[in-house]
């Protein structure tokens, strides 16, 4: 076998969660290579045991200067979003403003021209 065949199986002799095959474990017994990995494994489980134990207290202020950074981002969101449906409610009342003021024009010119044809019939 190979050593990145026996790589893949490595981290279940760590965790011996299923059967180990013979021809593997023969491997790693004469394989500096993967020796080291599934040492390297085995530090690393210890590592990770080690921190279900372990209690770190939390700085003198974290908690405030967490809240503060957060609430500080929140801040910036709400005003981004806040500029960005005032750029919105702009485009449509000027696209409102320039409808109303085309169709007063319309209506005004054909006002206009009614008055002119009726003048020039009498």
């Amino acid at each position: 076998m190979r050593c990145d065949e026996i790589a893949v199986v490595l981290p279940e002799m760590v965790d011996r969660t299923g059967p180990i095959d013979a021809s593997v474990a023969g491997h790693v017994e004469t394989c500096l290579r993967c020796q080291a990995e599934l040492a390297r494994y085995k530090r690393l489980l210890r590592g990770l045991q080690l921190l279900r134990t372990q209690f770190l207290e939390p700085a003198p202020g974290l908690l405030a200067s967490t809240l503060v950074a957060v609430t500080e981002a929140s801040e910036r969101r709400a005003i981004r979003s806040v500029l960005s449906g005032r750029r919105a409610a702009y485009a449509g009342a000027i696209a409102a403003a320039t409808v109303a003021g085309v169709a007063t024009g319309a209506v005004v010119l054909t006002h206009r021209a009614r008055r002119r044809s009726a003048a020039l019939v009498h």
